[in-house]
């Protein structure tokens, strides 16, 4: 259902989030790259870290937060587990559970790479601030 009631600074506070969205994407990109990681690679890396809090986490928890099917996540856990980066164990609980967990080599690479997104993101902060109180002065 359209909303008749967006107007020019709707549209243009749109088209600015995206842009620095895809900017930081950019970015992100090339500092996975930097450190011979793909990006999914790198997501994926992030994931394991921050959605389980530093716990492992299951495949099928990886392919939710990725948004793509268990076969692929199932094929980038085994990408990552040949390139030395994840590991498979046991869930102690539920034995026929596998979870993924990270080495040492994947926290060393990701705490450099987030040290790095956290300052992109310092820097278009206020930019994505701008644009998001520009969005909701609109609808007020």
């Amino acid at each position: 259902m359209p909303d008749d009631t967006l107007d020019q600074s709707d549209y243009t506070a749109l088209a600015e989030f995206r842009y620095l969205i895809r900017c930081f994407l950019e970015f992100s990109e090339e500092r996975a790259k930097s450190v011979g990681l793909t990006s999914r690679q790198h997501q994926a890396l992030l994931v394991i870290k921050g959605y389980g809090k530093g716990e492992p986490i299951t495949v099928g928890t990886l392919a939710e937060r990725l948004r793509i099917k268990h076969h692929s996540a199932v094929e980038l856990a085994n990408r990552l587990v040949d390139s030395d980066l994840i590991e498979r164990i046991a869930d102690e609980e539920d034995q026929r559970k596998v979870l993924l967990q990270l080495t040492r080599l994947a926290e060393k690479q990701l705490a450099s790479l987030s040290a790095a997104h956290q300052d992109e993101l310092s820097r278009i902060e206020p930019m994505l601030k701008r644009v998001l109180a520009r969005g909701k002065k609109q609808r007020s």
